[in-house]
C-alpha cells in the first residue's frame, strides 16, 4: 500500500512580490504584472519516501484529473494506492474514473492545513515565482516544469516539506 496525498495549484502570470536581500541602502528593484493567464499543476506526494508525481495541465477538470489518476496509477502498478485529496468539484464529480488499483479519500471541507501538498506549492511559489514577471503563458509552464523536476530529484526535500509527524506515525504502525 502507499499512501499519496494529492492537490493541484494554478500558476500564471500575476507577479506576487517576497522579501529579498539587497545591500544595505539599496533598494531591490522586482519586477510585477498582472496577466490572467493560468496553468495547472496537478501533483501527488508520498510523504513517506518523497516520491512525487506531476502533471502541467491547461486546466481542472474531471477529464484531466483522470488522466493525472492513470498516470500515477501506472508509475506504481504493483500497489495499491490510497490519495487523499480536497473535495474539489472535480474530484467528486461521478465522471471520474480512478483506477483498479486506487482508492480516494477526502479530507474535511476547508481543511488546507492537512494537505501536505499545500507546502510544496508554498516552496515552489518562493523559490521558482517570487519577484518573477513572464513574458508568456509558455515561460511560466517551463518555469513550473522546472520547478517540478527540481522537487522530483530531491525527495529529501520533498519528504521535510510533506513528512508531517501524523503522518509517518500512522505509516509507520500500519
Amino acid at each position: 500500500m502507499r499512501l499519496m496525498f494529492q492537490n493541484e495549484a494554478r500558476f500564471g502570470r500575476v507577479g506576487h512580490l517576497r522579501r529579498c536581500w539587497a545591500p544595505s541602502h539599496c533598494r531591490p528593484v522586482s519586477h510585477s504584472q498582472i496577466i490572467r493567464e493560468y496553468i495547472y499543476a496537478y501533483s501527488a506526494v508520498s510523504p513517506l519516501d518523497g516520491k512525487i508525481d506531476s502533471l502541467i495541465a491547461p486546466r481542472a477538470d474531471s477529464d484531466i484529473m483522470g488522466l493525472f489518476l492513470k498516470q500515477v496509477s501506472k508509475r506504481f502498478k504493483d500497489e495499491h494506492i490510497v490519495i487523499v485529496m480536497d473535495k474539489a468539484p472535480w474530484h467528486t464529480t461521478g465522471r471520474l474514473e480512478v483506477p483498479e488499483n486506487m482508492s480516494l479519500v477526502f479530507l474535511s471541507p476547508y481543511s488546507p492545513q492537512l494537505n501536505p501538498v499545500e507546502h510544496l506549492w508554498d516552496e515552489i511559489r518562493e523559490k521558482f515565482f517570487g519577484n518573477r514577471a513572464f513574458e508568456n503563458i509558455d515561460a511560466v509552464e517551463n518555469q513550473l516544469m522546472d520547478a517540478l523536476i527540481s522537487m522530483n530529484k530531491n525527495p529529501e526535500c520533498v519528504r521535510s516539506l510533506t513528512g508531517f509527524r501524523w503522518i509517518i506515525d500512522i505509516l509507520l504502525y500500519v
